[in-house]
């Protein structure tokens, strides 16, 4: 069974909790460290983000992250390289998650193939259109056993959203808003109506809610309307504040989340 499949299948009541980091950021040879030391603090699955010139559904916090990344030499080959040095030490499912231009510059049937090769479980493009992931990409994915999960917004309509839930598998990724990624104090009503609105909608598959989940507050509202939640922008913040110290951060992370 995929890793991703698994973890939602033995999760009983309790909520799931994700960590996104953007690979090469703070420092380029850190990726092992963060998700070894992710896996270590009881993280249930980890976002490994490829860094890319112009991430359209990012915040300051994660494109900067990118920008980073980038200057320190992070490329897609090297991340794969980098992941499949901690293979056999990893047991958590990974998720890529980076945009299409450097996924088609690879190739994606290699990418799917060094996806399989490096452990990865899945992955996560925003920006791949619907139509193009059934015709060129879930045909491949699905012969390297790989979970492509599609993100849906308070904007997408209850067609679209069963017609996602009925043609992925793994989980569907709920954006708490249209807007970009980045830290939120709050969720307020119009979002937990969203959230309302998808739960009575008893989807197939699991859901996980992410952006904007910083505190307490945002963590329960997100973990009392899905399977758990995911938290980008917020950790990156932390990694870069304690110069790559992942267990630093998660201290913090943690510490900020019971606040």
């Amino acid at each position: 069974m995929n890793k991703l499949n698994q973890v939602f299948a033995e999760r009983g009541d309790r909520k799931l909790l994700s960590l996104y980091f953007c690979a090469g950021c703070p420092t380029l040879g850190g990726t092992a460290d963060v998700i070894l030391a992710m896996q270590r603090r009881g993280i249930d699955f980890i976002e490994v983000g490829i860094p890319f010139s112009d991430p359209l559904a990012d915040g300051p916090v994660i494109q900067s992250a990118a920008t980073q990344a980038l200057k320190n030499g992070m490329s897609v080959q090297l991340l794969f390289d980098q992941l499949s040095a901690i293979k056999d030490q990893v047991h958590i499912p990974l998720i890529l998650m980076g945009y299409l231009n450097p996924i088609l510059h690879y190739g994606i049937e290699r990418f799917c193939q060094s996806c399989a090769e490096a452990g990865v479980s899945g992955m996560i493009i925003p920006d791949l259109p619907f139509a193009d992931y059934l015709e060129h990409l879930k045909p491949v994915a699905d012969r390297y056993d790989l979970r492509v999960i599609m993100l849906i917004t308070p904007e997408t309509s209850d067609e679209r959203i069963r017609f996602i839930d009925q043609h992925t598998d793994g989980f569907v990724y709920m954006v708490s808003s249209a807007a970009i990624t980045g830290a939120q104090n709050s969720f307020d009503e119009q979002k937990q109506q969203y959230f309302r609105r998808i739960d009575a909608m008893h989807l197939r598959n699991p859901r996980m809610i992410g952006f904007g989940i910083s505190n307490a507050q945002t963590l329960k509202a997100a973990q009392d309307n899905a399977a758990g939640a995911i938290i980008g922008s917020k950790f990156v913040t932390l990694l870069n504040e304690a110069h790559g110290d992942a267990d630093a951060a998660l201290d913090r992370l943690f510490e900020a989340l019971r606040a």
